[in-house]
């Protein structure tokens, strides 16, 4: 039997306690920070834009970091890690993930392989990145009709915008965890002189198969290395830059749950969660059974260009230029095997140009071309290699005239996938509308409400895929005559901005027609694979999210956060991997003017609205806690050393999200130290 859910319960809760007398609250007033967004069009802070955003950055980010991009994300309302094993976790945003999430780094596309599986890790290395920049629901007009659930932007420094004063900077970090002996480390150096600077960037991660809850065990085959390096040189003047980056990056990986079609099928829930794997001396196993089990080894070479220049041309305030060229290729392996070979070769450019105010309306145009050449060889080649080019045009406006503020948009882009052997080469277009405004209701509260019709394009592996494949343990099915999917969003926004109490909520409505999505058939071909197809149908996705923080004393601040999200199928039917409802708190105490402590406890619910044939995940607790150290070395010289514990109590945990959740857990009880020193 289901258990009743009231998820406006919390929201409710929340909102009360923002509007309770402040007269028990420290009179300190507080505001949230006027942190500029540069994946929006304008450029706007968070407090002015109509369309919901995350930004994590400075000491939340280092405090927060994981080795994937959706651990160190996850605790942000409305998003979530796909989990795949610890090298592998991409950012689910409202339920959906996929190739309705687009990552860029600084507003390319990352044109890596993970949004084709699951079990393919995001190309960005963690360490590395200044700040995550996450926007909410559709973000289709600035970056394809891909973005239908979102867009995260990844800011890094490989591209100097501004020479150091001085002449140099530059930050060290080391860190390690108990949980799998990690061992951490990254550096970055600028300098400069005159109109030039360059920047030089390293990082080296090793981590053991971790260790799990409840027992002295392992999960075997959890192992994770990663090596990034990063040169780049830029012009810079009072006007702007043009600066061009090369970065490489490796890693390899545990393929968690990986099976073939004739490979037995674990039949006890001890063996999945990897009880009768590594024992905790781990003496024997330093290489990671690198030479047996099933991994991913994956190299990627990538040149960035990126630009920018104010004033460029009679009418116009600014104009933005980014370039990208990405040679991917990733090695599944089995032993000293390679089972398949993964290759994505793919290059991108985008131009955009801020025009100045006609009537009051100001506004950005641009243009967008991508191509992108695809492979898969070996005895998992079930997608055809595949020749995709994807074009668009877009522009978006906005007006302000008394306390309000309004957004409009408009994108048409073109695509073209052209296979290189057995099947139909396809064409498609799209376009993308939407419109928003935002109130100030007081100088206090902003009210904000935007509509938007999207249309993502289906992809290469959607509309060909043709066989087995062992991360999902299905054999997957495409359908050459999928058509554009259409999503057409509602959401109402309410913050306040300044005082002892601050809030931000969010309830939205999606609803898309001709979803995609992989629908299991029923049919059982092969012992341990499940046969999915690609199927379209008008499903509808809606929820509500939200934060409230308030300024206890000044050296107290207590945060509530949560977020609920529905996905269903029109016609019948939950749709998978829909995040379960999650409530927590978050306390953050100073001790002293450097010292600083923070504990947090959320609770994610039971998730049993699932898909056909898909199991139920039951409620969890999380408890972790932290202190952290900022001091000075010398008069150029900071540092900040930090200590957290996650999963303190220490919980066997599933993500709903997962593809391999019935089989792995979440690593157990774990213990993080590390120190930054940054000149």
């Amino acid at each position: 039997m289901k258990t009743t859910r009231h998820p406006l319960a919390w929201a409710v809760a929340l909102a009360s306690l923002s509007l309770t007398s402040t007269s028990v609250i420290a009179s300190t007033p507080m505001k949230l920070p006027a942190t500029v967004v540069s994946a929006s069009a304008f450029g706007s802070s968070l407090g002015d834009m109509s369309t919901p955003a995350e930004v994590l950055q400075g000491d939340d980010l280092i405090l927060n970091r994981q080795a994937t991009l959706g651990d160190t994300l996850q605790t942000l309302p409305g998003i979530r890690s796909s989990g795949f094993g610890p090298g592998v976790g991409r950012p689910v945003i409202r339920g959906l993930d996929g190739a309705r999430v687009k990552v860029l780094s600084d507003g390319a596309d990352v044109l890596d392989a993970s949004y084709i599986s699951p079990d393919h890790a995001t190309t960005t290395d963690t360490l590395l990145l200044e700040r995550i920049e996450v926007l909410k629901g559709p973000a289709t007009l600035m970056y394809g009709g891909g973005a239908i659930g979102g867009v995260v932007n990844l800011i890094d420094r490989k591209v100097p915008v501004y020479v150091p004063e001085g002449g140099i900077e530059g930050d060290v970090e080391l860190r390690g965890n108990s949980v799998a002996d990690e061992r951490a480390g990254a550096f970055g150096l600028t300098l400069g002189g005159g109109q030039f600077a360059g920047r030089v960037e390293g990082s080296k991660l090793e981590a053991d198969p971790y260790r799990i809850p409840g027992s002295p065990s392992r999960q075997e085959g959890a192992f994770n290395e990663a090596d990034s390096v990063a040169l780049g040189l830029s012009w810079i003047t009072e006007r702007g830059y043009l600066g061009a980056a090369f970065s490489r990056q490796e890693k390899e990986y545990g393929l968690l749950g990986h099976e073939h079609a004739d490979e037995e099928e674990h039949a006890d829930e001890d063996e999945h969660a990897g009880e009768e794997g590594h024992e905790d001396d781990h003496d024997d196993h330093d290489d990671h059974a690198q030479d047996s089990g099933a991994r991913i080894n994956m190299v990627q070479r990538r040149w960035d260009v990126r630009g920018e220049y104010r004033d460029p041309l009679a009418g116009f305030e600014r104009v933005r230029v980014r370039l990208s060229h990405t040679d991917y290729q990733h090695d599944e392996l089995e032993g000293q095997i390679v089972g398949t070979r993964f290759s994505n070769r793919g290059t991108e450019g985008r131009v955009e140009l801020t025009h100045e105010p006609i009537a009051g309306w100001r506004g950005v145009l641009g243009g967008q071309t991508l191509r992108r050449d695809f492979a898969v060889e070996g005895e998992e080649a079930y997608v055809p290699p595949t020749l995709t080019y994807n074009h668009a045009l877009f522009l978006l406006e906005e007006f302000s005239q008394g306390d309000f503020r309004y957004e409009l948009g408009l994108r048409h882009e073109w695509q073209n996938v052209d296979v290189k052997r057995s099947a139909e080469d396809a064409s498609h277009r799209g376009t993308s509308i939407s419109g928003g405004v935002t109130w100030s209701v007081t100088p206090d509260y902003a009210l904000s409400a935007t509509l938007s019709r999207s249309q993502r394009l289906p992809t290469a592996e959607e509309l060909y895929a043709n066989g087995p494949h062992a991360a999902t343990r299905t054999i997957e099915l495409g359908n050459p005559d999928l058509q554009e999917e259409t999503g057409y969003n509602a959401e109402l926004g309410l913050r306040k901005l300044t005082g002892p109490v601050t809030f931000s909520f969010s309830v939205f409505r999606n609803q898309v027609s001709d979803f995609i999505y992989a629908a299991d058939t029923g049919s059982d071909p092969e012992d341990g694979y499940r046969e999915v197809e690609y199927r379209q149908a008008d499903a509808v996705l809606r929820g509500l999210e939200g934060s409230v923080e308030l300024q206890a004393s000044d050296s107290l601040q207590l945060t509530l956060f949560g977020d609920h999200v529905r996905g269903k199928l029109k016609s019948g039917g939950d749709l998978p991997r829909i995040p379960a409802d999650r409530l927590g708190v978050r306390l953050d105490q100073r001790f002293t003017a450097g010292l600083g402590g923070q504990l947090e406890a959320y609770r994610v619910l039971r998730q049993d609205n699932v898909a056909a044939f898909e199991t139920d995940t039951a409620a969890y607790t999380m408890l972790g806690a932290g202190l952290n150290y900022r001091g000075y070395a010398t008069e150029t010289v900071d540092y900040l050393l930090y200590v957290k514990a996650n999963n303190l109590l220490n919980e066997k945990a599933r993500q709903h999200t997962s593809f391999i959740k019935d089989e792995v857990l979440l690593p157990g009880r774990n213990l993080t130290v590390g120190a930054r020193f940054s000149f």
